[in-house]
């Protein structure tokens, strides 16, 4: 069983730990944006401490996963696509690959989509992009019922190959017939 939470204190020697450029996943989760190094990182965790501490808010768009036995197994995020039209982004990592292919990470994203939902009102869609060669995020967004609204042809670079952009979708609607019945 896993549960989404805000980061705390203590959370931050691990999470500093997975953030850090070496771990698999990031050869998934947006490899082809750069990446910030050690030093980057640590005054990101610095900062985060700092906040906390001051009892601050931190990773306002962010939620930790985490197991039954409070361990960081990854985190949950949203950002704005259009303020405008009231359209969220929603993205998902999976920190640890000991963790992939288990369920989590369908259960961690139809707990964000349904907090979402029910915590900004005027939200009426949400969005999740990958890229073509990340399968099991593509797999991840039509198990949740998602629908392909978008591809990018070529959009994406990764090891020096093409990618595609990929783009799903889910409307409030959609998200409540889903879970409704």
């Amino acid at each position: 069983m896993i549960k989404l939470r805000n980061l705390n204190i203590n959370d931050l020697t691990v999470y500093k730990k997975w953030k850090l450029p070496h771990h698999k996943y990031h050869k998934f989760n947006g490899p082809y944006f750069e990446k910030k190094s050690v030093a980057e990182i640590e005054k990101f965790i610095k900062s985060l401490k700092k906040d906390l501490i001051n009892k601050n808010p931190v990773l306002e768009n962010k939620k930790i996963i985490s197991n039954a036995k409070n361990e960081i197994i990854g985190e949950v995020n949203w950002y704005w696509k259009s303020r405008e039209t009231n359209w969220l982004e929603i993205g998902i990592v999976i920190f640890d690959e000991a963790y992939w292919n288990k369920g989590i990470g369908f259960e961690a994203l139809s707990l964000w989509i349904e907090e979402l939902f029910k915590t900004k009102k005027d939200i009426i869609r949400l969005g999740l992009s990958t890229w073509s060669g990340n399968f099991g995020m593509i797999k991840l967004a039509e198990k949740l019922g998602m629908k392909k609204e978008a591809e990018y042809r070529k959009a994406r670079i990764v090891n020096g190959a093409y990618f595609d952009s990929v783009s799903y979708g889910i409307l409030r609607e959609e998200w409540e017939h889903l879970h409704n019945n």
